[in-house]
């Protein structure tokens, strides 16, 4: 796939009218013509909080919006008949498909059961506050909603490694099962942090193994995903997704497309999980996320020559998934650190533009968030999605010269008509940059596709040029020839 380009399918504060799958299915032809061909979906199975879980409280796997559990038969986003149209048709229309997977917890379950357990600190995990006791803790599932159907298996306190609450006392604590202890192939914040939320699965319990490889074996043939979204993958032993994965890859008869939420903005955290699950999972690259969100904080004070510097983007091209923001940053999230307005166009030209990393647009980017009065990012990430479809081809080079005004030129390829262009970006004043694009560009008209520069920089013999912006602003440089066609195409039209 050239130039794969992700859309996040959804954002946390969406409508729970049971109604996004038809709304996705109604938008394909529309994603498509914008160039998206990946679209990262959201949880499908029932959570916890019914209707209005947004998917990461997930409770019955089997669940896909079927079966009247948890007050509703539809999850937030639909039912299983809508969930698997909505599949086909992104596919119809030339777009891979990525399904949203939380394997780190269960909560919402039936039943009551009496375990022995410890109560850890908060803050260190490894340090204890009681010796064993017992403890009342809500983690059997039986689906009575389901009632067996699809798979019969009823889930214990063996199949999980702790919880945050026992009933008995109304303690809101962290407890370990007796015998179990926490995975020590985690990430080592809090010490150890294996325990995040809800009933923690114990990965080391052969039991639980082969029953998330089982559900995975039925996802993976009813829905014909083409690869997955990992949630809080730091929280899971660093080795587990490796046969999971691979069983997948082999009954999907090619290659996934797997990335996964690890959230910590060290880059070493990032590459130490690479390596240890078999470099067969990209990560989202929260570093770069950081640094956008600072340099959009600074008042012009962030040296723009250091936006890639500790990303995974700069050291693990391959394996970097880059973002702007997600459900997670966006404001009222546990990790809220929403990049500001005024520099979000610069940041997606960083993520959009350039060969490193395989880019994610946010829904929320790409159509507002309406329950929170954002608007949209508009026709400026609309156009860059264009020229990524279009012209990002062709080898790069960096003019990172300035500690605020910075740009980059892809040198086109003679298979991709018209394509290549330069960047020029400033956190701060006005400035130019001379840079040269290629000399199969020489003596054509390169203007600003954006139109926050009027300039008409003809390239000279050897296809370079000196390129302005205006202070604070960003503007990309194409070929004039082909800025009617591309604007054209964000309005609906075939290009």
């Amino acid at each position: 796939m050239h130039n794969r380009t992700i859309l996040q399918g959804f954002e946390w504060y969406l409508p729970a009218d049971g109604k996004h799958w038809q709304r996705l299915t109604e938008l394909a032809e529309e994603l498509h013509k914008k160039g998206i061909n990946g679209v990262w979906l959201p949880p499908a199975y029932k959570g916890a909080n019914g209707l209005d879980d947004v998917g990461y409280a997930p409770y019955d796997l089997y669940d896909l919006g079927e079966f009247d559990q948890k007050g509703t038969v539809p999850t937030k986003y639909g039912t299983i008949e809508e969930y698997l149209k909505c599949i086909k048709a992104l596919k119809a229309h030339g777009m891979e498909v990525y399904g949203d997977i939380v394997f780190d917890h269960f909560m919402g379950a039936d039943e009551e059961e009496t375990v022995s357990a410890v109560k850890y600190r908060q803050d260190n995990r490894n340090e204890a506050l009681s010796g064993e006791e017992e403890i009342s803790a809500w983690t059997k599932f039986n689906f009575p909603g389901r009632n067996g159907k699809y798979n019969d298996y009823i889930w214990t306190w063996k199949n999980f490694s702790g919880v945050d609450f026992d009933d008995r006392r109304q303690d809101h604590g962290i407890f370990n099962f007796e015998g179990k202890g926490w995975d020590e192939e985690v990430d080592n914040e809090n010490g150890n942090y294996d325990y995040l939320m809800g009933c923690n699965l114990d990965m080391e319990y052969p039991e639980t193994v082969a029953q998330l490889n089982k559900w995975g074996h039925w996802y993976q043939k009813l829905t014909d995903v083409d690869g997955y979204r990992l949630d809080a993958v730091k929280h899971i032993q660093f080795n587990y997704f490796v046969d999971w994965l691979l069983n997948r890859r082999k009954e999907k008869g090619k290659e996934l497309f797997v990335v996964g939420e690890y959230w910590n903005g060290e880059l070493k955290k990032l590459t130490n999980y690479i390596d240890s699950s078999g470099t067969l999972i990209s990560l989202f690259d929260v570093p770069l996320h950081y640094h956008f969100y600072e340099a959009a904080n600074s008042d012009g004070r962030y040296d723009m020559r250091n936006i890639f510097e500790d990303t995974l983007a700069k050291e693990r091209s391959e394996w970097a998934v880059t973002f702007v923001d997600n459900h997670d940053t966006q404001k009222g999230q546990s990790l809220e650190s929403w990049v500001a307005g005024w520099f979000k166009v610069h940041a997606y030209a960083l993520i959009l533009l350039r060969k490193a990393g395989t880019p994610v647009v946010f829904w929320g980017d790409l159509f507002g968030i309406p329950s929170q009065g954002v608007d949209a990012v508009g026709k400026d990430l609309e156009l860059l999605l264009k020229i990524r479809e279009r012209l990002a081809y062709g080898s790069e080079m960096d003019y990172f010269d300035d500690q605020n005004v910075i740009g980059w030129i892809r040198t086109g390829t003679f298979d991709h008509e018209k394509s290549g262009y330069a960047v020029i970006m400033t956190n701060a004043q006005a400035g130019a940059k001379t840079m040269t694009i290629s000399a199969i560009h020489a003596g054509k008209v390169f203007v600003d596709i954006l139109g926050n520069n009027n300039a008409k920089v003809i390239l000279d013999e050897t296809g370079g040029g000196t390129f302005p912006v205006n202070g604070g602003e960003i503007s990309v440089y194409v070929n004039e020839e082909i800025v009617e066609k591309l604007s054209k195409g964000i309005d609906g039209l075939t290009l």
